[in-house]
């Protein structure tokens, strides 16, 4: 029963983010931590995440910028072992509670989107990719830190996504590293990925399909209320 549901999760994760460019991570991470434990969530969702955004980094290659991405992504590098780090020293409810406040908090970001004012200076990449980091490190959310650094850019829809996964897919590698150092890539982890595996590309095959037919933020703020119900079932749970 937990390979089928980690499966249509994974589909919905891998979707997700085909479709609107980010957002995979914060699907499976708000119920694959409950179910599986964030020891054995935690590197899978990267295997995930680095299968992913490299099939989609392909497809969006034309338009990455790698001036915007490199200060981001070094940043995080130095951020991902101290939220490892800050994964195992603490306990797993205090975890589950500290990404459900992450999940509703950056949902409520996403659905109010506010007008944030512009960063020109970009310094604020190294403050931003560091956040991200420690959140990627500890939980594999990234996403909100970067999302938001991208949106005070001003950064066009297809460098949006582009930029946005050239950062996620060096920071997962990154994560995945470490994950195999401190010994959390198990058979289990392997088992659960090789099942999902399927269900991953057919997450990417079907929202490459609609890309072009759902209006991707109608879409987006679906996500972001589902996001809000299961942060706060993370929270009070």
């Amino acid at each position: 029963m937990y390979f089928f549901i980690v499966a249509l999760v994974m589909l919905i994760s891998a979707f997700t983010q085909t479709l609107t460019g980010f957002g995979s991570a914060l699907v499976s991470m708000s119920i694959l931590p409950s179910l599986l434990g964030i020891q054995v969530a935690s590197p899978l969702v990267a295997l995930m995440a680095i299968t992913l955004e490299s099939i989609l980094l392909i497809r969006l290659r034309g338009a990455i910028n790698l001036k915007a991405v490199w200060r981001l992504s070094l940043a995080a590098l130095v951020g991902i072992p101290i939220g490892l780090a800050l994964a195992r020293s603490i306990s797993e409810d205090l975890v589950l509670t500290v990404l459900g406040v992450v999940l509703v908090g950056y949902s409520l970001y996403a659905l109010i989107t506010p007008r944030l004012p512009e960063l020109k200076h970009p310094a604020w990449a190294f403050v931003f990719g560091f956040i991200g980091g420690i959140l990627s490190g500890a939980y594999n959310v990234a996403g909100p830190a970067a999302v938001i650094y991208g949106n005070c850019r001003r950064w066009q829809p297809d460098e949006f996504r582009s930029n946005l996964q050239a950062f996620f897919l060096v920071n997962d590698a990154f994560v995945l590293i470490n994950h195999g150092l401190v010994g959390n890539l198990k058979p289990i982890v392997w088992s659960y990925y090789l099942v999902a595996l399927p269900a991953i590309l057919l997450g990417i095959f079907f929202g490459l399909k609609l890309d072009r037919r759902i209006n991707p933020d109608v879409f987006r703020k679906m996500v972001q209320v589902l996001l809000i119900v299961m942060g706060l079932r993370l929270i009070l749970l």
